[in-house]
């Protein structure tokens, strides 16, 4: 009755309201469903070709893991953004070949290069609604918040185990609504995935932070992998013998592009939304999380840049780390200044006030007692944010609590994982911790393989005293004994001296900094590292207790959460439905599917943002020095004129980047922007300053999508790197002629 009734709720006709706003992050079985608002809004096919996952267009749409992609080719040529694979570009560069700086072609299938050896394509098949199986554990397991959550935990597991056994796929069960619904998601998983092209950076990061989240945009944010399988055609390891993925359907690249108006989508993975939070989670995300987020990853950007100063090699190391931690303080700091500007505090308590009213009527009164009892473990939380937050950065626990800074570079979180993989690999399967079952070593694997394309020793030790200090301020009694006590801290603003005692022992006797130390390592069980004397494997072997602490703590408050949570949101889509508005689930890093138009925006008074910008606009922009430094190639190439056959007529120039009201966030890097026939116009990469509050709060004025147009990619393709085979690929050899 619970599974039908959340079904009638979800699928009622909602719809009717958003037929001119593009919010909405949908499911592939909700299109079918949205098939007039696909209509109005200028789709020419049929929406129930988005339930058919092996079907096009959605058996085109991968994920990285992290970004999205899609098939561009029948050969597995994969397209998605440069910054999306910059982990992979870095691995490959030196100071002496910087393929960040100068950009890679591959004239031939030989000349790929494997990418990063973490680097994976995840191809969804197959999406079954498991809920009642989960659900009906979770009751089972009784008012015990371990015991609940363990209970999901279990199910899940057994689950995904069935689910793996089929075949070569990698198999998640994700949660919806809270746990109102939960869904098995099947992918194919490929692990041999190359370099294929990547524009040099002065083009593929044009404006670096300083044009990050903002509008003008002049960014060729693009880069081509391909996906590789064993002879047999399942995936495999890499191998240069293997042979390129046939996928089932790939995406053809328009031979026109969009206009002002045109209906666009947006085929991704999403990373996380949280609009359906409580207006507290709110305050606690803008008063704490949000701020010491922008404080702490600032003062890592500075420490990484004064520990690798003059030393080229050593900062390629971390230019991806940077990369990402740039991005997400300018992210927090929009978010924080949209917030002020747009009285989202005040709207959401508002609304929440509205809602729990409405909860007062007769009925409610369990619905309302969950929302109470949420608010209760809001708070408890709060005593805990602090030490979860520098514990994590130290030593992260397994659970997705803390900041897990550059865990590839990280020797303590290395010894962490051979600790726990050895105390996993004496369990029953069944019994094996996410993160260090069977399926997890090949990435872990991966990880101590490639632990020195991240690591510098001078940095990382600056860094680890950082976060060290940082962990000592807090009072003794938020800190971990077991941590304290490797350290050689007590009381309220210890002594450091110990501290750096032991990190010189760390970093002078570990032998885990070499690689194949490491490896041996990973072939050793638990009574061997328990007693071995190296330094950084005593670090794992004295703190696990503590965060194994941690774990018990948050799985408590998690079951918890997973009983009261979907009686909140149940009655929250309820009391929307009765307003004729759309309640679908948050993002959770799960296929979706938006779409909108294209089209521009007033930011504030006096001020319109036109929906594209061209290559003039470049050129413009351009002034020799980073982030601004366009290739003088390139430069030429536009004072010249070249490539008029991707111009647009109706600009008079070629489009770089784009506009669109569509709703997406982060994780949809690098996702396929559709037009109404299905071709690939564009890839998304980015939003705009206005549009990172989104995240709480959908704004359909001030929201908007930044894409890099499809014709500046083969403009760049063509004019700038000669790739000619790859514009043949594309089916993109005479632009001039079409």
């Amino acid at each position: 009755m619970l599974r039908s009734l959340l079904t009638v709720l979800m699928l009622l006709p909602l719809f009717s309201h958003h037929c001119d706003a593009a919010e909405g992050m949908w499911q592939p079985h909700e299109l079918p469903a949205l098939a007039s608002e696909l209509s109005g809004a200028g789709f020419d096919g049929d929406p129930a070709s988005f339930a058919s996952l092996d079907a096009h267009p959605m058996s085109a749409i991968v994920s990285l893991g992290g970004c999205s992609a899609s098939f561009v080719s029948p050969e597995g040529l994969i397209a998605t953004n440069h910054h999306c694979v910059v982990g992979s570009i870095q691995f490959h560069s030196t100071a002496e070949r910087n393929l960040l700086r100068d950009g890679f072609v591959a004239r031939s299938r030989s000349e790929e290069l494997a990418g990063d050896p973490n680097l994976r394509v995840f191809v969804t098949d197959r999406i079954v609604d498991v809920s009642e199986r989960v659900q009906a554990a979770i009751a089972a397991a009784g008012s015990d918040g371990e015991a609940n959550f363990r209970a999901a935990e279990r199910a899940i597991t057994e689950i995904v185990a069935a689910c793996e056994a089929d075949g070569p796929y990698r198999c998640e069960v994700a949660n919806f609504h809270g746990g109102a619904s939960f869904r098995l998601v099947r992918q194919l998983e490929i692990r041999d995935v190359r370099l294929v092209h990547a524009p040099p950076a002065s083009i593929g990061e044009f404006g670096g932070d300083v044009d990050n989240w903002m509008w003008p945009r002049h960014t060729g944010d693009f880069a081509f992998l391909r996906a590789y399988v064993g002879r047999d055609r399942k995936p495999a390891a890499y191998d240069r013998r293997n042979v390129p993925y046939r996928p089932s359907s790939w995406l053809k690249v328009a031979n026109q592009g969009v206009s002002e108006g045109d209906f666009v989508m947006v085929v991704g993975y999403p990373g996380r939304t949280s609009r359906w939070r409580l207006a507290d989670e709110f305050d606690d995300a803008v008063t704490w999380s949000m701020p010491n987020g922008i404080r702490e990853n600032r003062a890592l950007v500075d420490l990484i840049a004064r520990s690798t100063e003059g030393r080229p090699d050593a900062a390629l190391r971390y230019a991806s780390v940077v990369a990402g931690l740039e991005n997400t303080i300018k992210n927090f700091e929009g978010q924080l200044e949209a917030f002020a500007r747009r009285g989202t505090a005040a709207a959401k308590h508002a609304e929440e006030a509205a809602f729990l009213e409405w909860l007062g009527g007769a009925g409610h009164e369990r619905e309302r007692a969950a929302v109470e009892a949420l608010r209760r473990l809001v708070v408890e939380s709060r005593a805990r944010r602090a030490r979860d937050w520098y514990v994590g950065w130290i030593a992260p626990p397994n659970v997705p609590v803390g900041a897990r800074f550059n865990r590839e570079g990280s020797v303590l979180a290395a010894a962490l994982d051979l600790y726990r993989l050895a105390i996993n690999r004496a369990r029953p399967k069944a019994e094996r911790e996410p993160g260090y079952q069977i399926r997890d070593e090949p990435r872990i694997r991966a990880r101590l393989e490639t632990f020195e394309r991240r690591f510098d020793a001078q940095a990382d030790r600056v860094l680890l005293e950082h976060r060290i200090a940082r962990y000592a301020a807090l009072p003794a009694a938020e800190r971990l004994p077991e941590l304290d006590a490797w350290l050689g801290i007590s009381g309220d603003a210890p002594d450091l001296a110990p501290t750096r005692a032991r990190l010189d022992a760390l970093y002078g006797d570990s032998r885990l900094f070499d690689r194949g130390e490491r490896l041996a390592w990973l072939e050793r069980d638990r009574a061997a590292i328990e007693a071995s004397n190296d330094p950084a494997l005593r670090f794992a072997v004295a703190v696990l207790p503590g965060l194994e602490r941690i774990e018990r703590e948050y799985r408590e408050a998690a079951g918890h959460e997973l009983m009261l949570r979907p009686a909140y949101v149940r009655a929250l889509i309820a009391w929307r439905q009765t307003q004729g508005r759309p309640t679908y689930a948050d993002a959770n890093g799960t296929l979706r599917v938006t779409f909108g138009r294209v089209g521009g925006y007033r930011p504030r008074d006096g001020v319109e943002y036109l929906p594209f910008t061209t290559l003039a606009g470049v050129a413009a922009k351009a002034t020799g020095e980073a982030p601004f430094d366009a290739p003088a190639r390139q430069l030429t190439a536009i004072r010249t004129g070249a490539g008029a056959g991707w111009r647009d007529p109706s600009l008079g120039d070629v489009p770089v980047n784009f506009l669109a009201d569509l709703d997406i966030t982060g994780g949809n890097s690098g996702s396929a922007t559709l037009n109404a026939r299905g071709e690939l116009v564009g890839l998304i990469f980015d939003m705009t300053w206005d549009s990172v509050a989104s995240n709480w709060r959908f704004d359909s004025a001030m929201t908007r999508s930044i894409h890099v147009d499809a014709r500046y990619i083969g403009w760049v393709l063509s004019e700038i790197d000669g790739a000619d085979a790859l514009l043949k690929e594309l089916g993109l050899a005479e632009p001039a002629r079409r």
